[in-house]
C-alpha cells in the first residue's frame, strides 16, 4: 500500500477473497488517501481499471484473489494488452508452501497470463515486494505500454521486512531519433503529390495530437483514423477523413487505395484496416513511425520506418515539411463522397446518434461495447480531442464498455459519460449497474436494442445465406424495471421524441441512467469490406 501511494495511485478497482484478504485488511488504513471502488465482478474491475487509464493517460490498478478471482481478470488483461493501456493487476495466491499441491483456488495466474502481459511478477520473498511493484509501474508505461500482473503469495502478506521510501517510477527515456533519418522521411512527404496520413492509438498515448494536426495543415495532407486513433484528429477539422478499413468511409478507403504516399503514425496495419494484404495501397510507398520496433513490418512492407517516441519524430519532422498546395488530390478525394439520403424522422440509428450529439456535445465522453453500435459511434460521432472514446479495439471485448465506463467516469468526475451498448453486450455486463449505482455515477447508459446479436446476424445475412443460428435474443427483459431495480432511472424509447424526453431526464440526473432505444432488427453497418476483399471493394448498401 506505501509503493501504491508512492506511485500516486489514487483509485483501486477490485474484489476481495481468502488469499488477498491480508492487503484488503492492509488497505482498511488508507481509505482516506486512496479510494477502493468494488465492482460487481473481476472482470469488471479490470476494464474500469482500463478505462481510468485510457481517459487519464495514468496507469490503472485492480485487486483480485486467487484462483477464479484470477482468472476471471483475464479478458480484462487481454483486452488492455491489445489496446497497449497501462495497468497493473495485483493478485493474491495460495501461501508459498502449498504452491504446486491443487490447493483449494490455487491457479498458475502468472503462467496462464504470459501471452497477455508486458511483464509479469511472481512474489517469492517478502523483500521482493516493493521492488516489484516498482518496476512494474516503470515497465507498465514505459515505450509501447501494456499491463503488468504481480501474483502474491498469501504468507508473504503477512510477513515483516524493512521499507524504505522511493520517489515515484518514471517512463524510460526513448532513444531520440536523427535528425538525419527524419529527413529520409520528410523527403518521401515533400514529394508525394497522393498522400495519407494514417493515424493510430499511438498519437493519443504519446498525448501527440497537436503536433499530428500541425504536421496534417502544414502539408495539407488528408488524415484517416483507426478505431483506436479517433479522437487524435479532430473529426470537424476539413483533412479528416474519419476512420479506415472494414467500416471506414468510401473516401478513406479509396484514399488508401489511391494514394502514392501511407504515413502510418503509431498504427498496427491490423487485418480490419487492411482488407487484403496484397492489394493494400499497392501504388503507394509507405512510411511506418511507430515506438515498437516489433510492428515495423510485422503486416504490410514498409519502405522506410522510425522508430522512437512519437513526439518526438513529430515534433522534428514539422519544421521539415514543406508548405504544399495538394487542392487536386483533396478535390479528389471530395468526389468520392458519397450523399445519404436521410428519413429526419425515423428511429435509426443516424439519427438516434444526431440526437445524442445534440443533446451532450463535445464535452462527453463517450464510452461503448463492440459491435455494431461501436461502428456506429465511430462512424457518426464527430470526436474532436482524444482520450474522449473509450473502446475496446484488438480484442473486440463484449461487456467491455459497463466496466470502463465507471473506471472513465470515477478518473473524470467532472464529466459526463455516456456509454452506448447493444442489448448483446449489456446482458454481459449489466451486473455493473449495481457499482453505477452504489458510487452514485451520472453515467448515461445508451442501449440499441434490436433483440439480436447484431454484427453477427449481419455476417450471417451477407456471407452466411441469411441463415441466423443463434444469434436472436428473446424479447423477454424489461430493461427498464431492471434499471430500477439496480437504483437507476430507466427509459424506454420508440421514437425520436421520447429520446430527446429521455436525455433531457438523464441529464438532470446525478445518478445513472439507463435509456432504452428499440431500434429494428435490420438496422445494419455499411459501408463493410466484405472479409478478405480490397479497400475498394466496399459493399455501400443490402
Amino acid at each position: 500500500m506505501e509503493c501504491l501511494k508512492e506511485q500516486g495511485v489514487d483509485i483501486i478497482f477490485g474484489y476481495p477473497g481468502g488469499q488477498i484478504m491480508p492487503l484488503y485488511d492492509a488497505l482498511y488504513d488508507y481509505l482516506d488517501e486512496i479510494k477502493h471502488v468494488l465492482t460487481s465482478h473481476e472482470q469488471g474491475a479490470t476494464h474500469a481499471a482500463d478505462g481510468y487509464a485510457r481517459s487519464t493517460g495514468k496507469v490503472g490498478v485492480c485487486f483480485a484473489t486467487s484462483g477464479p478471482g484470477a482468472t476471471n481478470t483475464v479478458t480484462g488483461i487481454a483486452t488492455a494488452y491489445m489496446d497497449s493501456v497501462p495497468m497493473i493487476v495485483i493478485t493474491g495466491q495460495v501461501p508459498l508452501a502449498l504452491i504446486g499441491k491443487d490447493a483449494f483456488q490455487e491457479v498458475d495466474i502468472t503462467g496462464i497470463t504470459i501471452p497477455i502481459t508486458k511483464h509479469n511478477f511472481f512474489i517469492s520473498r517478502v523483500e521482493d515486494i516493493a521492488p516489484s511493484i516498482r518496476k512494474a509501474f516503470k515497465i507498465t508505461m514505459s515505450g509501447r505500454p501494456g499491463p503488468v500482473l504481480i501474483d502474491v503469495p498469501k504468507n508473504l502478506m503477512l510477513e515483516l521486512c524493512e521499507y524504505t521510501p522511493e520517489p515515484a517510477a518514471t517512463k524510460e527515456v526513448t532513444e531520440p531519433v536523427l535528425i538525419e533519418d527524419v529527413a529520409v522521411i520528410a523527403d518521401y512527404i515533400n514529394k508525394a503529390k497522393m498522400p495519407v496520413i494514417y493515424s493510430g492509438g499511438g498519437i493519443i498515448i504519446s498525448n501527440s495530437s497537436k503536433e499530428l494536426t500541425d504536421l496534417a495543415e502544414k502539408g495539407e495532407i488528408p488524415v484517416i483514423s483507426t478505431l483506436m486513433g479517433l479522437g487524435s484528429f479532430s473529426r470537424k477539422n476539413p483533412l479528416s477523413l474519419g476512420i479506415v478499413g472494414m467500416h471506414g468511409e468510401k473516401e478513406s478507403n479509396l484514399a488508401v487505395h489511391y494514394s502514392d504516399l501511407v504515413i502510418a503514425i503509431g498504427a498496427r496495419f491490423s487485418d480490419r484496416v487492411t482488407g487484403d494484404v496484397s492489394r493494400f495501397a499497392k501504388e503507394a510507398n509507405i512510411i511506418h513511425i511507430d515506438i515498437d520496433e516489433s510492428e515495423i513490418g510485422k503486416n504490410v512492407p514498409v519502405h522506410n520506418y522510425l522508430v522512437g517516441d512519437i513526439k518526438d519524430i513529430l515534433t522534428k519532422l514539422i519544421p521539415l515539411i514543406e508548405k504544399k498546395d495538394r487542392s487536386e488530390w483533396l478535390t479528389r478525394i471530395q468526389g468520392w463522397k458519397k450523399d445519404k439520403a436521410e428519413d429526419f424522422a425515423a428511429f435509426s440509428p443516424d439519427n438516434i446518434f444526431k440526437s445524442l450529439y445534440r443533446s451532450l456535445g463535445d464535452e462527453v465522453l463517450v464510452v461503448t461495447e463492440v459491435g455494431q453500435h461501436q461502428m456506429w459511434t465511430a462512424q457518426k460521432w464527430p470526436f474532436t480531442k482524444p482520450r474522449t472514446f473509450i473502446t475496446s479495439g484488438g480484442l473486440g471485448t463484449m461487456g467491455f464498455g459497463l466496466g470502463a465506463a465507471i473506471g472513465t467516469q470515477m478518473a473524470n468526475p467532472g464529466k459526463r459519460v455516456l456509454h452506448i451498448a447493444g442489448d448483446g453486450c449489456f446482458r454481459m455486463n449489466c451486473n455493473e449497474l449495481i457499482t453505477v449505482a452504489a458510487q452514485k455515477l451520472p453515467i448515461i447508459t445508451v442501449v440499441l436494442k434490436n433483440d439480436t446479436l447484431g454484427m453477427v446476424r449481419q455476417w450471417q445475412k451477407l456471407f452466411f445465406g441469411r441463415r441466423y443460428s443463434a444469434t436472436d435474443l428473446p424479447d423477454i427483459v424489461d430493461y427498464v424495471k431492471l434499471a430500477e431495480a439496480m437504483g437507476l432511472s430507466g427509459y424506454f424509447a420508440k421514437n425520436l421524441d421520447d429520446l430527446e424526453s429521455a436525455l433531457i431526464h438523464a441529464k438532470q440526473n446525478s445518478s445513472g441512467s439507463v435509456i432504452i432505444c428499440d431500434i429494428h432488427i435490420d438496422e445494419n453497418v455499411f459501408p463493410i469490406v466484405p472479409p478478405g476483399e480490397a479497400l475498394n471493394n466496399q459493399v455501400s448498401a443490402e
